[in-house]
């Protein structure tokens, strides 16, 4: 489907039209690398650029008029946002979702058993920022649990969160479950019974401006079976 989605691409002679500018959540960065090797792979000559960030932070990049060709975000919120400035080119897809999880560093130092003993202010936990998908999904679950984690800081992607935890710079971090299977032996994960109350939805879409032919192709990828038995495979659930 996605070498037919490019059979309408300018012509051979076009840069412009072999490039397939992608903005991705942080947390999509593995899965994501994947699929745009298999894109290329399936439509000889096209070239795919990947731009992986907080979706708050590509989100704002977009509506200052950065080019791309796809969005896909880590929660529906930041989604519409684009979609109300008419930057979508059709209506997002539901294409995955996550969900979280205590991240520790190995050995777990700090004795984190539950998601209550992140309210202890001895623990040095790492939150992302609340404009930031993880960040809205962390604020959800503290909700639901009833308590209030006093974060050491508050960054702007999850990635950035985990990276604070492998190295040891905090005792625990919220990040996705999906950042813990991509980690293998460089964390620890903790699941905790209130992350039920905060399961993130991703949406994709192709934006109005750009290459909206090999958009389509590449969103007929990810979400197709070959797409969807990957994410599978990365942890992701289902939309």
């Amino acid at each position: 489907m996605a070498v037919l989605a490019l059979t309408a691409c300018g012509a051979p002679g076009d840069s412009a039209e072999k490039t397939l500018t992608v903005f991705a959540a942080a947390s999509l960065q593995s899965s994501f690398t994947t699929l745009a090797e298999d894109f290329e792979a399936a439509n000889p000559g096209m070239e795919v650029i990947l731009s992986f960030a907080g979706s708050s932070d590509l989100a704002t990049q977009l509506s200052a008029g950065a080019p791309a060709d796809v969005f896909a975000a880590a929660d529906t919120a930041t989604m519409d946002r684009l979609v109300q400035q008419g930057l979508i080119d059709e209506a997002p897809v539901d294409f995955a979702s996550n969900t979280l999880m205590i991240a520790v560093p190995p050995g777990n130092p700090a004795d984190v058993a539950d998601f209550g003993d992140l309210a202890d202010p001895t623990t040095k936990v790492v939150l992302c920022a609340p404009q930031v998908p993880c960040g809205a999904a962390a604020a959800q679950a503290q909700q639901a649990a009833g308590i209030t984690v006093n974060a050491v800081s508050e960054e702007s992607s999850v990635t950035d969160v985990l990276g604070k935890v492998r190295s040891g710079q905090a005792d625990a971090g919220l990040v996705y479950v999906t950042d813990v299977l991509a980690a293998g032996d460089a964390v620890e994960g903790i699941d905790f019974d209130e992350s039920d109350q905060a399961v993130t939805t991703y949406p994709l879409a192709a934006m109005t401006a750009g290459n909206v032919d090999a958009a389509r192709g590449f969103l007929d990828l990810v979400t197709g079976p070959a797409g969807r038995q990957l994410l599978a495979d990365a942890g992701f659930g289902a939309p």
